[in-house]
């Protein structure tokens, strides 16, 4: 049994793997006969001299409009950049120029395929425009170079005709300031079913697969910020949203259309990556615990700087974009030193210290990469890893959210185990105390049971035969009276007895066993007997000792009709009100005097109805006349009312 969820887990993992390969396969399947594709290694190229950008570029173009200087090149062609000159071009801005790629093309044989183009990256910083056999097929940027130029390859679908010419000749025309260089990688020509995967991959791997991981990133910094509204001391949940936020913010560059003259947006995507730098920092310090007081100085301070320095509104520095490769210089030491700086103070206190230490260097290194690829020191077919920085850093604080989720599940277990633990010893002890209660309960229910029935006897049956023995013994009774004095106490003792049997707080039942001991009885001396008890509801009070109080009441009220009154008829009723039930009984005797009865000291069975009757809570009455007597006794429905 203990194995059937470990083979269920073991399933649906399999079951997930195969899910995620199965997709990937018919995402990037499609590869097919290549041995038509065309992949060019060298082309021709020239530059020529402008004044400002020409986003209306012609329809047509005939290369043989351009002068006779091509030079040959090899791809991938990525010629160095002067980052300084780069930056002064804001000064002079119509000093431009326009570079041409010229491709001639040898026969391509597709079999009636569509062609297609694909290159992984064309680089400049103005229009870019391609032109087949002289037609324009493409052209973007003409309002401007777009974030995501340089991490979005180019593809290009020929339309086929059956009257189509072949495709000899692929002329490309990049715009680009005069201090800037442009890029371009190898080209691959052939049909479009052929290159569409290898265009796919890259373009997947280098914008869509970063941008779910950026988006899971914020998603999950969201979660932690609920989390940190509920749990406000544990400010390590803010940062870790705040790390999200600027994350987020910063990889926005990479997937975004917006054209990079935006200064407003440049001004955020390159703040935050300083931002970004600075929350780590002060994660780091949650970490290690020490304050590093210059070091949050100078991270503070290079932030704040760098902030007001790139304002759009001041425009204390050139054109954001222009001076971006330099300020990430700036970052890329920032975040090297804080990654460093922290990692050792964090190396033997803390092993989450010591991973995001980790993270941060990959991170600064994934960034370095970026910027030499960016600024032509590496070749342009190369991959942009920046993107894969807020994977680094979700997985880097993924996990550690994940061993503090884990701990906090097993603390938790652990904490449940030990109360379940104390609370079955509390049970234990508790079933142990009420045990010995229950047997002290016991023993005192037995204690008092035989002194009560002791007393009972003392009083009752004990007093009887100790008259009787003296009697006896004076000779001044007769044998019919010591036969009656020897009923009454038999009698005395059945009643005992009775009130001993459970009567489960009914009171007709106890009224019928008295009717099973006194009919006979009665019969023996002509006296009828007239039962006439109705439905009572039960008395919850009603137990062994108050039942005997009963049984007495009711005997000594018979046994006094019997002695006293010369009746021959007894009539036994019940009768309820709003708070209690009566017993009655009436007889057809000639009556007594009550008053002279309960003043004389030989009533003493009238005094002991009335002591009884008010040990329950109940009381006694008696009317007599010649017509007979009339005895009741009412008693409550609950005690003490």
């Amino acid at each position: 049994m203990n194995q059937r969820p470990s083979l269920i887990s073991t399933i649906l993992l399999i079951f997930s793997v195969v899910l995620l390969i199965l997709v990937g396969a018919f995402s990037f399947g499609g590869y097919s006969d290549s041995s038509v594709d065309l992949h060019a290694q060298k082309i021709e190229w020239q530059v020529q001299q402008s004044t400002g950008y020409d986003p209306l570029t012609p329809a047509n173009f005939n290369s043989q409009a351009l002068p006779a200087e091509w030079q040959s090149v090899s791809l991938p062609f990525a010629p160095p950049v002067a980052l300084l000159r780069q930056a002064g071009t804001i000064r002079t801005p119509d000093a431009t120029q326009t570079t041409w790629f010229r491709l001639q093309l040898p026969d391509i044989s597709t079999r009636d395929k569509p062609l297609a183009l694909y290159a992984a990256r064309v680089r400049t910083g103005g229009t870019v425009a391609i032109y087949a056999n002289g037609h324009l097929v493409h052209r973007a940027q003409q309002d401007g170079t777009l974030w995501n130029s340089s991490r979005t390859p180019l593809w290009i679908e020929f339309a086929k005709t059956d009257d189509s010419p072949p495709l000899r000749e692929i002329l490309i025309r990049l715009e680009h300031s005069a201090k800037s260089q442009v890029a371009l990688s190898s080209i691959w020509i052939g049909p479009t079913e052929s290159l569409y995967s290898r265009y796919h991959l890259r373009l997947w791997l280098q914008q869509e697969l970063p941008a779910m991981l950026s988006m899971a990133f914020l998603a999950v910094g969201i979660f932690a910020l609920f989390v940190w509204t509920q749990r406000k001391h544990e400010i390590a949940y803010l940062l870790f949203f705040q790390l999200a936020a600027t994350a987020f913010l910063r990889g926005l560059h990479f997937y975004s259309s917006i054209p990079i003259a935006n200064d407003w947006f440049a001004w955020l995507t390159v703040n935050s990556l300083f931002w970004l730098v600075t929350s780590v920092h002060f994660f780091l310090r949650q970490l290690h615990g020490r304050p590093l007081k210059w070091l949050t100085r100078a991270l503070v301070a290079t932030t704040v700087l760098v902030g007001i320095l790139t304002l759009p509104l001041f425009t204390l520095l050139p054109n954001t974009p222009k001076i971006t490769p330099l300020i990430y210089v700036v970052a890329a030491l920032m975040g090297a030193t804080a990654g460093l700086i922290g990692g050792i103070n964090a190396w033997r206190v803390s092993g989450e210290g010591r991973l995001i230490a980790i993270g941060i260097l990959i991170c600064t290194l994934l960034g370095v990469d970026d910027w030499l690829l960016q600024n032509n020191f590496i070749s342009p077919e190369g991959w942009y890893l920046g993107a894969y920085t807020n994977a680094v850093c979700f997985t880097v604080f993924g996990v550690l959210m994940y061993r503090r989720y884990v701990r906090a599940i097993n603390e938790i277990e652990e904490v449940n185990a030990s109360l379940a633990l104390r609370l079955q010893q509390r049970e234990a002890e508790l079933e142990m105390s009420h045990k010995r209660l229950r047997e002290v309960e016991l023993r005192q229910t037995i204690s008092d049971e035989r002194q009560r029935l002791m007393q009972d006897m003392h009083d009752g049956l004990g007093s009887s035969l100790i008259s009787a023995i003296r009697s006896m013994e004076n000779g001044g009774m007769s044998e019919g009276q010591v036969s009656q004095i020897l009923k009454d106490c038999l009698d005395d003792l059945k009643l005992t007895i009775d009130s001993m049997e459970p009567v489960e707080a009914d009171l007709l039942l106890l009224l019928a066993t008295l009717r099973f001991r006194l009919e006979p009885r009665l019969e023996g001396t002509g006296i009828s007997l007239q039962w006439e008890v109705k439905e009572l509801p039960t008395l919850g009070w009603l137990d062994p000792s108050s039942a005997l109080h009963i049984l007495r009441i009711v005997q000594e009220s018979i046994a006094n009709i019997l002695r006293h009154t010369r009746a021959n008829a007894i009539r036994v009723a019940t009768a309820r009100d709003t708070h209690g039930v009566t017993i009655s009984i009436e007889d057809n005797g000639h009556g007594f005097d009550i008053e002279h009865a309960l003043a004389n000291a030989s009533g003493r069975g009238l005094h002991n109805q009335q002591r009884r009757a008010q040990a329950l809570n109940g009381k006694v009455s008696w009317h007599s006349g010649k017509a007979g007597t009339l005895f009741q006794l009412w008693l409550p429905l609950q005690r003490g009312t």
